[in-house]
């Protein structure tokens, strides 16, 4: 039996969220609906924008980066997580090294941190309930190989990348160093394409992961059909199911299709009003894996996975509480 049910690699980030206007967005000079990467300096004249003058007032912050995300909630729902990440020996990187803890996931952190800035992320929610965020990686830009635990990736029973990591060369790198380690090791590869934008500019590096092989993809519809050059989620599914031994697509309110290696299902979605989508893509790996690590079909998984992530958008935060995630088993 695997110490681990996934082993997670992704970039180490604390969440802080603001409300704001389609205009904000436009005078920020940000594209709605993606994730941009910024410098330092961009993001000092981010806040000041947005708090001096416009006196947003910060929501909510808390401990992030995608896959942190989904690990906090394969823990929630009570699976076994690790998390292979990077912060500095600041304020920030503190937070982010207790918040994990705080919600039972391993960590590489113990073995130490750098001097540094660790990596924050800024979410402006807009009315619509879509988020644009901005990213400052900070000392996770530098996630390589040497935050590995090979032995714990070892046994574990699913390997889970954060689609973010091919647009840092040394984070790639190890993305793929832990694919080989885990193939090698007959540990299940799983991967998400994290953002359209990403999916878009970095085509070749996820096609490069799919020779690699992957065993369980996740993406949303408009990821998939940008990956795939496809003209309609249908089209793209169908793509998917040829390059990924397993594959799951969540289609906002209209729920999500999976295809388990035999036979496809489309799970419908949960009526909620969504106010933030921040974080949904994760929370939904998140349940997804934990239920099938818990022997749950793919149906049934999806299933949860909808309904948490149907949780999650009707309110503000990227994560749910143990009681919240819980309840919905």
């Amino acid at each position: 039996m695997s110490q681990y049910d996934v082993y997670g690699i992704g970039n180490a980030l604390v969440d802080t969220e603001y409300e704001v206007t389609e205009a904000f967005l436009e005078e920020a000079g940000l594209e709605k609906g993606v994730m941009t990467l910024i410098d330092a300096a961009r993001r000092v004249e981010l806040i000041e924008l947005l708090e001096t003058k416009h006196n947003h007032e910060v929501i909510e912050q808390c401990g992030g980066g995608s896959a942190a995300n989904t690990m906090v909630a394969i823990a929630q729902l009570g699976a076994k997580s690790f998390y292979s990440c990077k912060v500095a020996s600041d304020a920030t990187g503190d937070f982010f090294m207790k918040d994990l803890a705080a919600a039972g996931v391993t960590t590489n952190l113990d073995s130490g941190r750098e001097p540094g800035h660790s990596g924050q992320c800024i979410s402006m929610v807009t009315a619509d309930a879509e988020r644009s965020m901005t990213t400052h990686l900070g000392i996770s830009e530098e996630l390589s190989s040497a935050e590995l635990n090979e032995e714990a990736l070892k046994n574990s029973s699913y390997l889970y990348i954060e689609g973010y990591l091919v647009t840092s060369p040394t984070a790639m790198a190890a993305a793929r160093r832990a694919q080989d380690i885990a193939r090698a090791a007959g540990v299940k590869v799983s991967l998400t394409l994290s953002d359209p934008a990403i999916a878009e500019h970095f085509k070749a590096a996820f096609d490069e992961f799919a020779e690699n092989g992957i065993d369980l993809l996740f993406c949303n519809e408009e990821e998939a059909m940008i990956w795939t050059s496809s003209s309609t989620p249908a089209e793209a599914f169908s793509k998917l199911k040829t390059v990924c031994e397993m594959a799951v697509m969540t289609c906002g309110k209209d729920g999500s299709m999976t295809w388990n290696g035999k036979s496809e299902a489309t799970i419908p979605g949960v009526a909620v009003k969504a106010v933030d989508t921040t974080g949904a893509g994760d929370i939904f790996a998140g349940s997804f894996l934990a239920a099938i690590s818990q022997g749950k079909s793919f149906p049934e998984a999806a299933t949860l996975a909808n309904r948490v992530a149907g949780k999650l958008v009707s309110q503000f935060g990227a994560r749910l509480t143990v009681d919240e995630i819980q309840a919905l088993k």
